[in-house]
């Protein structure tokens, strides 16, 4: 689905429950500058579509004592898609992994991770990832800490990206 498709009050719906999930259907419509029916049909329009796919909160990681990130750099064996499939099936039942992205280039997955500690996550990486099906290379990135960590989309270049276009 393109966000070209859609029109600036979708998108303003789109980016103000980005930015707060939580507000009223009222709080919303009045935001966007609609009525409050129309505005819950549209919200219902956007998720049967795709485009809102879910409501989350975000926790904080190291408060709820996920003290370790880890980024892993996977390389496979084998890049068959019943492989790859499989591989992203596994990191799908892995707690410990929070994102997981097939990349183009050297390696074939990266993959994002939490652990309360070092040694559960050393565990999970010798006994878990390591040992998994088709793994050959496995290249590990502890963080820091975060510089950004925005959700979702910029709306504002959608916006004039949209507004090129007409």
């Amino acid at each position: 689905m393109s966000g070209g498709k859609l029109d600036p009050i979708d998108r303003k719906i789109m980016a103000e429950l980005q930015a707060d999930g939580r507000m009223t259907n009222v709080e919303l419509a009045k935001r966007v500058g609609i009525s409050a029916p129309p505005c819950l049909r549209r919200v219902r329009v956007l998720e049967e579509q795709g485009y809102i796919r879910g409501y989350h909160a975000e926790v904080s990681a190291r408060d709820l004592g996920f003290e370790v990130q880890v980024f892993a750099m996977v390389g496979l064996n084998s890049q068959a898609e019943a492989d790859l499939t499989r591989f992203e099936e596994r990191c799908r039942n892995w707690p410990l992994v929070r994102e997981c992205h097939m990349l183009n280039g050297e390696i074939d997955f990266i993959l994002k991770c939490v652990a309360p500690d070092l040694s559960t996550f050393q565990r999970f990486l010798t006994e878990e990832l390591l040992a998994a099906q088709n793994v050959t290379t496995v290249k590990t990135s502890l963080v820091i800490r975060c510089a950004k960590q925005e959700p979702g989309v910029p709306f504002d270049v959608l916006e004039a990206r949209a507004e090129d276009v007409v």
